[in-house]
């Protein structure tokens, strides 16, 4: 696929305990902008999500931030976005966030990352989206979330063709080469003729 035109960045409302969380996140803003890539998320001006915002807004790039009404003041709505979009719900969230997005990158974050990181996973696996899906691993962050990949696959809950299509690594410079050279295919997930009664 050619370069994205929008990414989705899934990142925590907290900045960590470590300063290199932060300076990731504002080196991958920058990134972007530098490229031309708009970036897409949840809209708040706290923790690693506000970082990012500001750090493509800097750079002079676009950014589409959509959150909830209801968050609108827990996670502090970011008030200088190039659009802000407000959604009843924190599945049309995740609906619009994916609408709006030609690819998906994790940067560290809690369970609201996670969940809406692997929903994009769940929709490739089967086979509703044929976008790059990334994690930047700083400081290590998703090292045992690859292992745990792993063990999947051994455990024949996930095909090695579905763990082998999502990128983990600390360059910024791979992931977007990655993400460029990225083919998209679909493995079909099996059912196990053990689990279906005859």
């Amino acid at each position: 696929m050619p370069q994205p035109t929008a990414i989705c960045v899934y990142c925590g409302s907290s900045s960590g305990r470590h300063p290199e969380y932060r300076e990731q996140a504002h080196a991958f803003g920058t990134a972007m902008a530098k490229r031309g890539i708009a970036l897409v998320y949840g809209g708040g001006k706290v923790g690693l999500m506000g970082v990012v915002a500001d750090a493509v807004l800097a750079g002079g790039g676009n950014v589409i931030g959509v959150i909830p009404r209801q968050l609108v003041e827990l996670e502090v709505a970011h008030p200088q976005l190039s659009e802000l979009v407000v959604v009843e719900t924190m599945h049309q969230r995740k609906t619009r966030m994916y609408e709006l997005s030609d690819a998906f990158v994790a940067l560290p974050g809690g369970f609201g990352t996670m969940d809406e990181m692997f929903e994009m996973l769940t929709w490739a696996q089967l086979g509703l989206h044929r976008y790059p899906c990334a994690f930047l691993d700083v400081r290590g962050y998703y090292r045992d979330l690859r292992q745990m990949m792993q063990h999947m696959v051994e455990e024949n809950f996930v095909r090695a063709e579905q763990r082998d299509s999502i990128w983990f690594g600390d360059s910024m410079a791979s992931l977007f080469d990655w993400m460029q050279d990225y083919q998209g295919g679909y493995v079909p997930k099996w059912i196990d003729t053990r689990s279906v009664d005859a």
